[in-house]
């Protein structure tokens, strides 16, 4: 395929992208930052935590994501009694066919909305560490793979809600992105109640992306180019995180790959088949706020994450992207 072909049909994407976006607000309003983030992650075939207060449209915005792209959904309502197995899906034994027959759970679907994540024990969230990470399960030591595209959007409520259990850092790594919805203002709630006057803006909600596009697109986006500098940049950044004053525990590894995974894909999103170190520090938040710990007594003069990236982010130099840096792939 030529250059021109490859930009002409990334440009259909990012069109189509657009469409998804547009679809999705709505139904949730004056999210558009959130919504985009939210396809960022999937593009990159990661996963999102979303940590808000309960009826600011965290469900609604995975099922319009769901029904957008007419992808398989399954919502696994997170409770104390949950098993593994509820998520996973178990084997039974088939008395006429004498074998065991394994009937997968609601994890083995396109985008599993996994609701109120911190309200289960910590036994059953770590039941979707292998399938956050590998895209697949193991029941009875048999390792099932789950059909992609595979979206998980975890909810949950602040930790300092009663009968939460806090995320352990092992699965908070699995998560691409963290989120947040927050209130809308009062013109956007003024305009949401006017939508739902006669029916929810979700029942009109039509396909817009077929999930062969998708997947195409998934490939697509790692094609973006990205600078040898704004690599440099990415990686400073993350091990800035490891010696930051205040800080007990930096972003692994896999945080510099998800920051440079989430700016190819935000590159792409915004039309660019190359990434700027804008896209990087936009991102940065959201890819490495929740792959930290501070220090006890950081936390009691009150220094937050958000600050320490800030501090970080000002103290680290911009690359100046040369002309080829801006290249077309």
């Amino acid at each position: 395929m030529s250059q021109s072909d490859l930009l002409t049909e990334w440009d259909q994407g990012q069109r189509q992208i657009m469409q998804v976006v547009d679809n999705v607000e709505r139904v949730i309003i004056g999210k558009r930052k959130t919504i985009q983030l939210s396809l960022v992650a999937l593009l990159c075939g990661g996963h999102v935590l979303l940590e808000d207060v309960p009826g600011v449209g965290k469900t609604m915005l995975v099922k319009a994501i769901a029904k957008s792209l007419d992808l398989d959904f399954r919502r696994i309502q997170f409770t104390p009694d949950l098993l593994p197995s509820d998520v996973t899906g178990v084997s039974v034994y088939n008395q006429k066919t004498m074998e065991f027959e394994f009937r997968p759970g609601p994890i083995m679907a396109h985008v599993v909305l996994a609701d109120e994540i911190n309200r289960t024990s910590p036994k059953t969230q770590a039941a979707l560490l292998e399938a956050l990470e590998e895209g697949s399960i193991t029941v009875d030591g048999t390792t099932i793979p789950i059909e992609p595209p595979f979206f998980v959007m975890a909810t949950q409520n602040p930790i300092e809600y009663e009968g939460t259990y806090p995320l352990p850092e092992a699965q908070l790594d699995r998560f691409l992105l963290q989120l947040q919805l927050g209130y809308p203002d009062a013109s956007q709630e003024a305009e949401m109640l006017e939508r739902i006057k006669e029916r929810h803006p979700i029942e009109t909600i039509e396909t817009v992306m077929s999930r062969e596009t998708l997947l195409s697109l998934q490939k697509a986006v790692r094609q973006v180019y990205v600078h040898p500098d704004i690599i440099r940049y990415i990686v400073d950044i993350v091990a800035a995180t490891r010696s930051a004053p205040g800080i007990y525990l930096g972003a692994s590894p896999r945080g510099s790959i998800a920051l440079f995974r989430t700016a190819q894909a935000l590159a792409f999103i915004r039309g660019r088949s190359y990434v700027v170190p804008d896209d990087v520090k936009e991102l940065v938040p959201c890819t490495l706020k929740h792959r930290m710990m501070l220090t006890s007594e950081a936390r009691l003069s009150g220094l937050t994450i958000d600050r320490v990236l800030r501090d970080i982010l000002h103290r680290i130099p911009v690359p100046v992207l040369p002309e080829e840096g801006r290249r077309s792939p």
